[in-house]
């Protein structure tokens, strides 16, 4: 389709940077305050917007502003525009990260995020000082909204969901442990079936549901495991262990990590359990931005040090 310049010409580029920070925001003084104009400025940029796509676009609620179907269906276009634009004046100046300065907004669980932000963290502050990572606590269900809404640069974790607005990258695959302190459970690695399902649970699950993948892979075998306590917190998992003499099952990785530090000890299950593949998810709109791009490659380059499938006992 060919590109109508008289009437694109009357198009103000800044009502859609307006209509990107309202629909973010939800809020007119909250997005003037993004955008840097004054609340009657905003005001008067949404009236502009109404007028111009013939739509309410936000309508008050009880809970604030919500959007109208309209705003929503525009939401992801008007960001991939917006994106487009500063991608092509960023890849015209270049990208140098010894002095590149910028804020990552990456959502990564805990049981990832001690085991590959430190990493990270040192190749930034060895090529890119400047260079800022802020951790966003989610659950992987609401990345993709965060991601849609621009709210979040980077999603760090399991993925499955996505579309055609959505970017994946397959980090690297990851198995299963038993984590235990020995000096406790009597128990000698490779743990058996029977040792397994007699001693206590500890679980990590960000679910409500105190059940995991283990319990479903048990109740295949006809038996099922004893949970004593279960919490969305990972990194309390080895100081939980010890008190009662009790198992866990973790990422391979996460547990490895935790051995030397708390003097615990991993097997291998005594039944099969599906690895998982860790990916990065973005906005297809960053695909071509140079310091994401760059991001990406730094994180995909301190995988090798945490892939623990080849490790696994």
């Amino acid at each position: 389709m060919g590109i109508d310049h008289a009437n694109l010409a009357r198009l103000d580029l800044n009502l859609l940077v307006a209509l990107d920070a309202l629909l973010a925001e939800r809020s007119v003084t909250r997005a003037a305050a993004r955008v840097g104009l004054g609340q009657s400025a905003m005001s008067y940029n949404l009236s502009r917007l109404r007028e111009l796509f013939r739509d309410e676009l936000l309508v008050r609620s009880a809970g604030g502003m919500r959007p109208t179907p309209k705003a929503l269906a525009l939401a992801t276009p008007v960001r991939a525009v917006l994106t487009g634009v500063a991608t092509i004046a960023l890849e015209q100046r270049g990208f140098e990260p010894a002095t590149a300065e910028r804020r990552f907004r990456i959502a990564i669980p805990d049981s990832l995020e001690s085991t590959l932000l430190p990493r990270l963290l040192g190749a930034l502050a060895a090529e890119a000082p400047s260079i800022a990572v802020q951790v966003r606590s989610t659950d992987r269900f609401a990345v993709l909204d965060l991601l849609d809404r621009g709210e979040l640069d980077l999603g760090i974790g399991v993925f499955t969901e996505g579309d055609t607005t959505h970017k994946r990258r397959v980090l690297y695959p990851e198995g299963y442990l038993c984590l235990y302190p020995p000096d406790l459970v009597q128990v000698s690695a490779p743990i058996t079936l029977n040792e397994y399902v007699s001693l206590p649970h500890v679980l990590a699950s960000s679910r409500e549901d105190p059940r995991g993948v283990v319990d479903d892979a048990l109740a295949l075998l006809g038996q099922r495991r004893r949970v004593l306590l279960s919490t969305p917190h990972f990194l309390a998992i080895p100081h939980l262990l010890r008190p009662v003499g009790a198992i866990a099952t973790l990422p391979a990785a996460l547990a490895q990590s935790f051995v030397q530090q708390f003097q615990l000890a991993t097997s291998k299950l005594p039944f099969d359990l599906p690895s998982f593949q860790v990916s990065m998810l973005w906005h297809a709109s960053y695909d071509r931005d140079p310091a994401h791009r760059w991001l990406r490659e730094k994180i995909a380059g301190v995988v090798p040090s945490i892939n623990s499938m080849d490790r696994l006992v």
